[in-house]
């Protein structure tokens, strides 16, 4: 990469404004997985809902000023993925490989908040998009060309293995290297926070990848799905109403763990 354009990315990286903006986008994608759980925990007590990101941003448009706080929250998100985005290309590590795992890193999370804030801006001009349908639809897709079942299972595998990396993250701890806690009493709660909301939101992605798995298993499109689905299929388990209770408590506590980390992210 050019030693201009790594210039250039540094340069930006310390802008005030970008920093201040993406802190706020931490509190949106916070207020994001907030509401999620709330759904996944009126699901739990025999409520209705959509338990994924199209369902909360749905909700969100339902509220007074909806609409306009949907358009924040999208231009947050936005943000946060530029500072990404900018922070992969101004990384100063010396070691290669471990320069571009870190850039991948850097980049995976700017195209999933870029791909946040599409959503939040898409039902902001009404849209309702179907999460659940579109994995179907997608898994359809794959499922009638050559090698496509191999392919589903490959992509859900990759899911459910994400899914297994954000709980080993948690339990281990390791997104602490990423925010400077305070020390004391107060630093060990977020940080425990942290670990329930990162725990359960890979038990959710794992539980996607299981569904797709599945899909190309028994080469039915009908048994893929997004988060909705795999809170559904958690919902038909044994003490399914308990299950599903803990995954949107931990979600609620991603939540909470995003606000504190807007303010205390090593930026």
């Amino acid at each position: 990469m050019k030693p201009e354009v790594k210039s250039a990315a540094r340069s930006a990286e310390r802008k005030t404004p970008l920093r201040v903006l993406a802190r706020s986008g931490y509190v949106a994608s916070g207020l994001i997985h907030l509401i999620i759980g709330g759904i996944a925990l009126a699901l739990a007590w025999g409520g209705r809902g959509e338990a994924d990101q199209a369902g909360a941003l749905t909700a969100l448009a339902s509220a007074p000023l909806g609409f306009a706080a949907l358009w924040v929250v999208a231009g947050l998100l936005w943000a946060l993925a530029a500072y990404h985005g900018v922070h992969g290309v101004a990384l100063r590590i010396e070691q290669r490989p471990k320069r571009w795992a870190r850039r991948s890193a850097e980049w995976g999370q700017a195209a999933l908040f870029l791909v946040m804030g599409v959503l939040a801006a898409a039902v902001a001009v009404g849209a309702r998009p179907d999460p659940d349908s579109s994995a179907r639809e997608a898994s359809r897709g794959l499922l009638t060309v050559p090698g496509g079942p191999v392919l589903l299972g490959l992509i859900g595998a990759g899911v459910a293995i994400g899914g297994v990396s954000w709980i080993v993250m948690g339990v281990r701890r390791s997104f602490r290297k990423r925010v400077a806690l305070p020390p004391g009493l107060f630093g060990r709660v977020v940080a425990g926070i942290g670990v329930l909301g990162f725990v359960m939101k890979g038990v959710a992605l794992t539980a996607v990848g299981v569904l797709l798995v599945e899909a190309a298993v028994q080469r039915d499109p009908q048994a893929a799905g997004g988060f909705d689905a795999a809170i559904e299929s958690l919902r038909g388990l044994p003490f399914g109403g308990a299950l599903v209770a803990v995954m949107g408590t931990g979600f609620v506590a991603y939540g909470v763990f995003c606000v504190f980390r807007a303010r205390y992210a090593k930026l």
